[in-house]
């Protein structure tokens, strides 16, 4: 499984940014996704889920309501929408596949494909 993600950058805090990873080597309407992020020193947490069909997202108290995972299967893509974005935002994000459907709150070990990550400094 490849995964590229793209879509980091620095930006205000309140301000937004939308992350984009583009999946392949599975069949990808079989394939459930996660974001995933990380801080120096700290260990990587989990964001967002997405289920096969799209139907189905889940995310951490962290975000919710502020951030929004999307699958496009026309392009193979996954999307993670991240507005209001404040400082302790700031990390290192990766996406994340595996083959099993998302039924409830997924643990990191759940998936086996990971992408190399994009970085997302808020500023204050």
């Amino acid at each position: 499984v490849q995964l590229q993600a793209s879509g980091g950058g620095l930006v205000q805090a309140g301000g937004s940014l939308r992350l984009s990873c583009v999946a392949s080597g599975r069949p990808f309407s079989s394939s459930s996704f996660g974001w995933f992020r990380q801080i120096p020193g700290r260990e990587r947490e989990w964001v967002a889920s997405i289920s096969w069909s799209g139907w189905r997202t889940l995310y951490a108290d962290s975000v919710k309501g502020r951030f929004t995972i999307s699958r496009r299967n026309a392009n193979n893509t996954v999307s993670l929408q991240m507005n209001s974005l404040k400082p302790e935002d700031t990390a290192v994000y990766y996406c994340a596949s595996r083959s099993k459907d998302l039924i409830t709150i997924p643990s990191i070990t759940d998936y086996d494909g990971w992408g190399q990550g994009t970085l997302v400094t808020v500023s204050s």
